[in-house]
């Protein structure tokens, strides 16, 4: 294909000792997970941001998570006639499929497309109002947090609107009708996180107050 290139040197380094280390030393637990299948306990949808690792967060190992990614860890309402079924097929293949046990919204500090939300709501950023705006019409899923937000700074804000994000998304979680199944059945479990980059706090949010508080 004529837009694609090699891999660049110091990825395929890398690569050559990883196999020749962590994977040689493993090789038989590589194979398990090969022949066996992943039976992953939960699921995590995470920001695609680069700065969020969450196997580093949780010391996970290979096979424990079934992870997924996108723009604002956002999951959109229930909408079998939409166009964003990328995240709704993910949901549905680990409640569904491989039967998790847990589903964590995983927000974090400082997050692009929280700001790019944000951005476009208070008028500020124009660009992602137009229809062909792939980032403004994600975001459109996080409109109704903006419009939960509480007076204050600007900063206040927006902090309010990543916690936001991670609440429209279990609120949306909960639309899913295979999962308000599994939720009432004691099948699975949600859970809201919140990571401060800077700081590597973890904060849950607490089900009975509905406030973020240090893990």
């Amino acid at each position: 294909m004529e837009p694609v290139r090699p891999l660049p040197q110091y990825l395929a380094q890398r690569y050559h000792g990883w196999y020749a280390t962590t994977f040689a030393e493993n090789r038989s637990w590589y194979r398990r997970l090969a022949d066996e299948g992943q039976r992953p306990r939960a699921m995590v949808v995470s920001c695609c941001d680069s700065r969020v690792h969450v196997t580093s967060i949780f010391g996970a190992e290979q096979g424990e998570f079934f992870i997924h990614r996108n723009i604002a860890n956002l999951v959109p309402p229930y909408e079998p006639d939409g166009d964003r079924h990328g995240t709704s097929a993910a949901v549905e293949y680990a409640v569904s499929y491989l039967r998790v046990a847990h589903i964590i919204v995983l927000g974090h500090s400082r997050c692009g497309g929280v700001q790019g939300c944000y951005d476009m709501c208070s008028g500020k950023a124009p660009e992602l109002d137009e229809k062909t705006s792939f980032i403004g019409r994600w975001m459109d899923i996080l409109r109704p947090g903006f419009e939960r937000l509480p007076e204050g700074d600007e900063a206040t804000r927006k902090l309010a609107l990543e916690h936001e994000a991670i609440r429209v998304s279990l609120e949306n979680l909960m639309t899913f009708p295979f999962i308000r199944d599994a939720v009432k059945d004691d099948r699975l479990s949600l859970h809201g996180l919140y990571n401060d980059i800077a700081e590597g706090g973890l904060w849950t949010l607490e089900p009975r107050t509905d406030e973020f508080v240090p893990v």
